[in-house]
């Protein structure tokens, strides 16, 4: 099984997430685009970092607005290192 991160494992990891935050056991992040297509083309982006680390994250869209929890299912709905690595790779993508 996975281990959450400890509060200062996350606190740090959360310094070098721009924008992410901590609530309910969970990374959040809202990413606000021009358009529908805009938001379209992250979650396609998005979906090609989850699959390739075998970690898929929370997806809520309406039209220009994608809001994504991530937590690990084996680690009880907990963050881990493998929420922070996937918030790391979808803000390098941006």
């Amino acid at each position: 099984m996975t281990e959450p991160l400890e509060e200062d494992a996350l606190n740090l990891a959360l310094a070098a997430l721009d924008g992410w935050k901590h609530e309910g056991h969970a990374l959040k992040k809202r990413f606000v685009f021009r358009d529908f297509r805009e938001a379209m083309m992250f979650m396609v982006r998005l979906s090609y970092e989850a699959e390739a680390l075998s970690h898929h994250p929370e997806i809520h869209n309406v039209y220009k607005t994608v809001d994504l929890a991530l937590t690990t299912h084996d680690a009880g709905n907990r963050v881990t290192a493998k929420d922070v690595e996937l918030a790391a790779a979808i803000e390098s993508f941006l």
